[in-house]
């Protein structure tokens, strides 16, 4: 995923210099048959070579430079709170719930989850991992959590966890996380 961006660039660079390879061919080729071309049909066909020639070089200075890339600030986030997203909820289902904002519907599989502790149907870490997921989702849906539940996720909630409540507050708009919660969600359906 870190490489989202700049595997990209390489490939633009790439291909701009595969096209500067071919346009230094085809000024080749037209110096080699100026005889079979008219003068007005070598000078226009050698004009706009030179001109696509231009174009290149200027693209693969800005590339070269570092003034030219595919990942620019807002990607370069995006990364980061997809990357915080992906590492903190590792269940689709409570990606999905988050992404659409259903608290209650979070609410009943915590409630599920519960019951199938109880009755030995649900492992202790599936348990505890699943439990923090839903509980930092319907913390940040503005959902007030227990007593017992704020414990519990502050005894069981790791760095990672963290790091996924540090970048949503970052970004001060709930929407920008839902959006790449729901991209996870569909990521995670493929």
């Amino acid at each position: 995923m870190a490489s989202r961006g700049t595997t990209e660039t390489s490939k633009l660079k790439q291909n701009l210099e595969e096209q500067l390879d071919r346009l230094m061919q085809q000024l080749q080729d037209l110096e080699e048959c100026r005889e079979e071309l008219d003068a007005d049909e070598y000078e226009e066909t050698k004009k706009e070579t030179l001109e696509q020639l231009s174009e290149i070089n200027d693209s693969l200075k800005k590339i070269m430079s570092g003034d030219m890339t595919l990942v620019d600030e807002l990607s370069g986030m995006q990364l980061a709170i997809q990357a915080a997203i992906s590492q903190a909820f590792k269940t689709p289902e409570v990606i999905r719930m988050f992404a659409k904002k259903q608290p209650r519907q979070l609410r009943t599989r915590l409630a599920e989850m519960d019951r199938d502790l109880i009755v030995g149907k649900l492992g202790r870490d599936l348990y505890t991992q699943q439990k923090v997921e839903i509980l930092t989702a319907l913390r940040k849906l503005g959902e007030k959590l227990t007593a017992d539940e704020e414990m519990f996720l502050s005894a069981n909630a790791g760095t990672v966890l963290s790091q996924f409540e540090r970048v949503s507050t970052d970004l001060g708009s709930g929407d920008k996380v839902f959006a790449l919660a729901s991209f996870e969600v569909e990521k995670a359906k493929q």
